[in-house]
């Protein structure tokens, strides 16, 4: 733990002098909310019931997007870190060598973090309203970290294995668009058949509707079950890919 803590002040070192990686992180999905609210909110709101603010439905959906952005720099980090050699340097030294890869992901966790309650901020100067009480805003920010962390430790794998800085970031594109493809914006009962079916069944619709339904204190249901199954799980098969990558590269 003393190891990590200090590898991730260095990284964190690095985010404080450059504070415009977050900010360029926050820029797309605040873009992106207002211009769903503002611009097309008039015509979407026809498919939602009368009395649901339109802020209130997407912002979930923003926070995946921020996420999933935010992780490209996670693997653009690990990738000079790799490129510039720090990793040998770091391993000739007593040193955890799981230390390494854990402060990457904990410094992508508070970075990540960071953002959300950036877009928290301005989804409130928008019009975002709560009635969740703190444990609901608990449950909240738990699913955002195991969301966080599933995408983080997705990222270490392009972030070893790229052989190029292109190549690093350019796997976080995919993710990015997910929550087009779910629930976030628009009720999945308004798609054709096969889009439907997608949607009702990747992890972004259920993590989206467990957090909604968390944010206006109204019952979950088993999607946050579900929810959490997703992100369990894929923080348990890219862990498992990461370590491998980590092991026959460095």
């Amino acid at each position: 733990m003393k190891h990590t803590g200090v590898l991730t002040g260095r990284l964190m070192k690095h985010i404080l002098r450059s504070p415009d990686t977050i900010i360029t992180v926050a820029i797309t999905p605040i873009a992106i909310m207002l211009m769903f609210v503002y611009v097309f909110g008039g015509a979407v709101k026809m498919s939602l019931p009368a009395n649901v603010n339109y802020v209130n439905y997407q912002l979930p959906g923003i926070l995946l997007m921020a996420i999933a952005s935010g992780i490209a720099y996670t693997a653009y980090r690990l990738f000079m870190d790799v490129q510039n050699g720090m990793f040998p340097r770091f391993n000739s030294m007593p040193i955890r060598r799981s230390s390494l890869l854990w402060s990457h992901v904990l410094t992508s966790l508070a970075a990540n973090m960071m953002t959300v309650v950036i877009i928290i901020l301005v989804a409130l100067i928008m019009g975002f309203r709560s009635s969740a009480g703190i444990l609901n805003w608990l449950a909240v920010a738990g699913i955002l970290v195991l969301y966080t962390l599933a995408l983080t430790w997705v990222a270490v794998i392009p972030g070893i294995t790229a052989k190029s800085m292109e190549g690093a970031s350019a796997f976080s594109y995919p993710l990015l668009f997910l929550p087009f493809l779910s629930s976030a914006f628009v009720p999945t009962g308004t798609m054709p058949i096969i889009l439907r079916v997608f949607a009702e069944n990747q992890p972004v619709t259920s993590i989206v509707n467990s957090i909604r339904a968390l944010l206006s204190n109204q019952p979950v249901g088993n999607q946050i079950w579900i929810a959490l199954a997703w992100c369990v799980g894929i923080i348990a098969v890219a862990w498992f890919f990461a370590m491998r990558a980590y092991k026959s590269r460095i």
